[in-house]
């Protein structure tokens, strides 16, 4: 691809965490990094331009209803971002775009049911082309997925594993993230149909290993000393996708996903705020309003941003060895999200990745790559006992 006129080509910079990423690349970009804006409103991408600094950088027309807009974007990059959500909503045609160009592809979604489609419609076209389509490249499953990898390869080889991930964040959701939420909890039926469809199309490990998210029950944690809730986000469905496509993750592998808790009242808290919001995206005119509360492209300052936390803490058993681990950073849902998304395509641009293909998680395709980056752009990965 070293024809293509752009090594990056960013979409949704208008928005707040696509500002955020467009501002990451600008402090970020390694020399000669040839990069351009893409989106519907010129005048809007002209205004991050000008806010970055950089009044040579190309801006392109594209727009998630024009397919042939997104084709040319595709063909004229070798990596595609995008923060245009809800996905499920947006995402499908720029996926299907890059996969036809062989265009290696990033996003931030947080969506099993988008994510599972786009195996169904574009991972075999992307095997064909050599396109990497890369979901979850932000704090959905980027902080899970590595955090697995880096506590797995500290764990006995050719042997069973158990692993365990608990979550615990001070930080606001974004209000994508809130958005996509809703809009999944109300279509629980059709991702649950879109999982079995996946399952019977993809081929397992044909060395004969298993790997499996389990989902856990509430319990507290004898190791962490918190109260443990099951997590039901896409984080575990990546880290098991990664433990299916790499053989150092033994021949059987099962990871849990929770929040954790200090206290038993917040647990029981926590479960009533989901099941409320559950139940309250069935009804439509309940779901619009909560999202008539919460612009999609919104989020919080600067200040409350420097104020914001995460740590996700695993837990890894096997061949009679215990691995504890951590990862911890800052605001979880704008500004490491928006560094781990633009790191991920920096890696994919310039980084001597194992070769993949098709729809692939950020484990399986850039790794201990990825993780090298991450560290560097500040989040922290430590082993705590073990």
């Amino acid at each position: 691809m070293a024809e293509r006129d752009f090594d990056i080509v960013l979409l949704g910079a208008t928005g707040f965490t696509g500002q955020l990423t467009a501002d990451y690349l600008a402090r970020n970009a390694p020399p000669g990094l040839r990069w351009a804006l893409a989106g519907r409103n010129q005048k809007k991408l002209a205004a991050v331009r000008d806010h970055l600094g950089l009044p040579d950088l190309e801006l392109l027309q594209a727009d998630a209803g024009d397919p042939a807009s997104l084709s040319d974007v595709a063909k004229r990059t070798r990596v595609v971002i995008t923060t245009v959500g809800p996905y499920l909503q947006y995402g499908a045609a720029l996926v299907g775009a890059c996969a036809e160009a062989g265009t290696d592809y990033v996003d931030l979604t947080g969506e099993p049911e988008f994510v599972d489609q786009m195996y169904l419609q574009h991972h075999e076209t992307g095997v064909r082309t050599g396109a990497r389509l890369v979901h979850a490249c932000g704090f959905d499953s980027v902080p899970h997925d590595l955090g697995a990898l880096y506590t797995v390869d500290q764990l006995p080889r050719d042997v069973p594993i158990t692993l365990r991930g608990v979550v615990r964040s001070g930080g606001m959701a974004s209000g994508g993230t809130i958005h996509s939420a809703l809009g999944q909890f109300s279509r629980a039926r059709q991702m649950k149909t879109a999982y079995a469809a996946r399952r019977r199309a993809e081929r397992k490990p044909a060395d004969g290993r298993s790997s499996r998210a389990v989902s856990g029950k509430p319990h507290r944690d004898p190791v962490l000393g918190y109260w443990l809730l099951p997590l039901p986000t896409i984080d575990p469905i990546i880290v098991a996708r990664s433990g299916a496509a790499l053989a150092s993750y033994g021949p059987t592998f099962r990871y849990s996903h929770y929040a954790g808790t200090k206290t038993l009242r917040y647990a029981a808290g926590g479960v009533a705020l989901v099941t409320t919001l559950a139940a309250a995206s069935q009804v439509k005119p309940v779901r619009n309003f909560l999202l008539g509360k919460v612009a999609a492209g919104d989020g919080p300052d600067e200040a409350k941003r420097d104020k914001s936390w995460f740590t996700v803490d695993f837990i890894g058993e096997g061949g009679g060895r215990t691995v504890r681990t951590r990862v911890s950073g800052g605001d979880p849902g704008y500004t490491e999200t928006s560094m781990m998304l633009a790191e991920a395509a920096l890696c994919l641009a310039f980084d001597d990745n194992p070769q993949t293909a098709g729809q692939v998680t950020t484990a399986q395709a850039m790794g201990e790559n990825l993780l090298a980056r991450v560290q560097a752009g500040g989040l922290r990965f430590e082993t705590l006992d073990g």
